[in-house]
């Protein structure tokens, strides 16, 4: 009877629950919960297929198959995806050390799938001069202040008055992804534009950015601003996460440390880093040019 109860909680479908209620007493945000729901619902239902039904008989083999399957069925980034929601289920299965003292994690003998992915690409500067041209000074303090800080849409809308010091231009990331607080900068002309826009709003919210009603800009009003704004530019190419992409690129461009740059955009390491750096041999050159250590002598 203890072995069965012992079973009952080991249970595939029980564990994943137990994770996922873990994950969102521990303050996830709703998006990265959902994205591990998907995923783990995904594997559920390869092992159902399997008859597997026990976190016991998941094996490297299985977990090997499981990710073969997916290549010839989804792309590297859906891939790497379903990879990365297993190694963090697994791992903790193995910190909350509800498995018997046998049991070996079996995602330790997975190897990741090759990053095949390629390069994101950034807004062009051209493209945002042509939004700016059309924009109010709401739509343009917008535009500026992603391009100036790098961050994230959703992280973009959560901003409150208090959050930004203006004599320094230091902005609190309160919740960034996985709920990290990080701290950010603007420079003086993104200033500016956010005094210019704050001078001329008659709301009372504490949000950064508003409607015209008032209202916190919500991630679909953000993304409606950019549609409007990008028609009336008659663009076709950019994305709200473009703005991310020109910021880490220029700031790799103009010296940052790439340590430094790291933290600004709230990445945990360097390998997500790596693929907004769409750089080309002109960058190379000039980093030679720049470093050279024979030049210095």
């Amino acid at each position: 009877m203890l072995n069965e109860q012992s079973n009952t909680q080991r249970t595939l479908e029980v564990s994943i629950k137990a994770f996922l209620i873990d994950r969102q007493a521990g303050g996830l945000a709703k998006r990265s919960i959902s994205f591990y729901a998907l995923n783990l619902k995904l594997f559920t239902s390869y092992c159902d297929s399997k008859g597997i039904k026990i976190i016991d008989n998941i094996s490297p083999d299985l977990l090997r198959r499981y990710i073969m399957m997916l290549q010839e069925t989804h792309n590297m980034g859906g891939v790497h995806a379903a990879f990365r929601t297993l190694r963090v289920f697994f791992n903790w299965l193995a910190f909350e050390d509800v498995m018997p003292p046998e049991w070996k994690n079996p995602i330790k003998k997975v190897k990741s799938p090759r990053n095949v992915l390629p390069p994101l690409e950034p807004v062009a500067l051209d493209d945002i001069n042509s939004l700016l041209a059309v924009s109010n000074e709401r739509d343009t303090s917008i535009f500026l202040f992603l391009l100036d800080s790098g961050v994230r849409a959703g992280e973009l809308i959560n901003i409150n008055l208090e959050d930004i010091d203006f004599s320094i231009g230091a902005v609190v990331i309160k919740r960034g992804k996985g709920g990290k607080q990080r701290v950010i900068f603007i420079g003086k002309r993104v200033k500016r534009a956010l005094r210019a826009y704050l001078r001329q709003r008659k709301d009372t919210s504490p949000a950064l950015f508003t409607t015209c009603d008032g209202y916190r800009l919500t991630y679909s009003g953000l993304h409606e601003v950019l549609m409007r704004r990008m028609k009336d530019a008659d663009l076709k190419e950019v994305t709200l996460h473009g703005f991310r992409r020109a910021f880490a690129l220029g700031m790799l461009r103009g010296g940052a440390d790439i340590f430094a740059l790291q933290r600004l955009m709230g990445h945990s390491d360097l390998s997500v880093l790596r693929r907004y750096l769409a750089q080309d041999d002109t960058d190379s050159r000039l980093a030679h040019e720049k470093a050279s250590p024979v030049e210095g002598l």
